[in-house]
């Protein structure tokens, strides 16, 4: 049986998510917002293309900004923000 100390941290593909500091917490966490506003919006632009196609109503392409892409990127900054903080602050408390 593994002692405590030979135990390896919860990784998430391979990173660690332990020892964050301050910044990268910040970092993490904007930057999975980022990135779910981008990949979100472009699924939603897609989408509206081939209803488009398919003969559906003409819609307006801005639309997945505010309607896909801004919801899903705040949402996702808004539980990554508390996670990340969460990881900090057990780094800190750790030391």
């Amino acid at each position: 049986m593994p002692s405590a100390q030979t135990r390896r941290p919860h990784t998430v593909f391979g990173f660690p998510l332990a020892g964050f500091s301050l910044f990268q917490s910040l970092l993490l966490a904007f930057a999975s917002g980022f990135f779910t506003f981008f990949a979100s919006t472009c699924l939603a632009i897609f989408a509206l293309l081939a209803w488009n196609l398919i003969g559906g109503h003409t819609v307006n392409y801005a639309d997945t900004y505010r309607y896909v892409g801004f919801p899903a990127g705040v949402a996702v900054l808004a539980i990554a923000l508390p996670y990340f903080g969460i990881l900090w602050l057990r780094a800190k408390f750790r030391r």
